[in-house]
């Protein structure tokens, strides 16, 4: 394996591990000392996706998330080939973050597992979707015109993770991450409804990845981590 391919696959398995760490983590944390504000979870998992990112864009792209990485080859933004070896590091970065916060937080809320309230799968599903296209979107947008001048477009990802986490977090747990729901659900054991996150949130990434086409840039200029593009 050529070193750079080595090199995004370990900055995806680190980039992803921090990620679910310190968003399961606060999770875990806050049940442990009775809860916190909202706006402060939706502060914790802005850091979450802000901190990998900002660590790791400019080695493998930062995907962090199995339907990112779907909807960036989908869209004919990355190469296919990419996909397979970034779905592998971003699901073994979840399990070794959702490990060691069992580890060394306990397994309370169900080691941060998503789950729809009061069971509402309709609302979660469309919730689900919604805020997972914006997620997409905010990944295009920094895809197609780079990170800007001072790097911030770095900060949309995250705001839109941040967002979500406020404003559906209560009612769905705010997943829009395939590893990130499943990696605490299989070690916590808590399977209810899972299938939901598991196919609204690819589903929505892949129809957003349909209908938003890359712009006619050069491929150099879509930033680090990304092969030549081949549909």
């Amino acid at each position: 394996m050529p070193r750079r391919f080595l090199h995004r696959r370990l900055a995806e398995v680190a980039g992803t591990a921090l990620l679910v760490g310190i968003g399961t983590g606060t999770i875990v944390a806050a049940g442990n000392a009775g809860g916190i504000p909202q706006w402060m979870m939706a502060i914790a998992w802005f850091l979450a996706v802000l901190v990998p990112v900002a660590l790791f864009i400019r080695i493998s792209g930062a995907h962090l998330n199995p339907a990112v990485t779907l909807a960036l080859a989908a869209s004919g933004r990355i190469a296919w080939k990419e996909a397979v070896p970034y779905w592998t590091s971003q699901f073994t970065g979840a399990f070794v973050a959702s490990f060691v916060v069992l580890l060394t937080l306990g397994g309370g809320g169900h080691l941060g597992a998503t789950l729809p309230a009061n069971g509402n799968i309709v609302w979660t599903f469309a919730a689900e979707a919604a805020f997972t296209a914006l997620l997409v979107g905010a990944v295009f947008i920094l895809a197609d015109r780079g990170e800007g001048r001072g790097r911030w477009r770095i900060v949309l990802p995250p705001a839109a993770v941040g967002v979500s986490t406020y404003v559906i977090g209560p009612l769905t747990g705010s997943s829009l991450n395939p590893a990130r729901s499943l990696a605490p659900a299989v070690l916590s054991g808590t399977y209810v409804d899972l299938w939901v996150y598991l196919i609204a949130v690819p589903l929505a990434a892949l129809i957003l990845a349909i209908v938003w086409s890359p712009m006619s840039v050069d491929v150099a200029d879509r930033g680090p981590g990304r092969e030549e593009v081949t549909r």
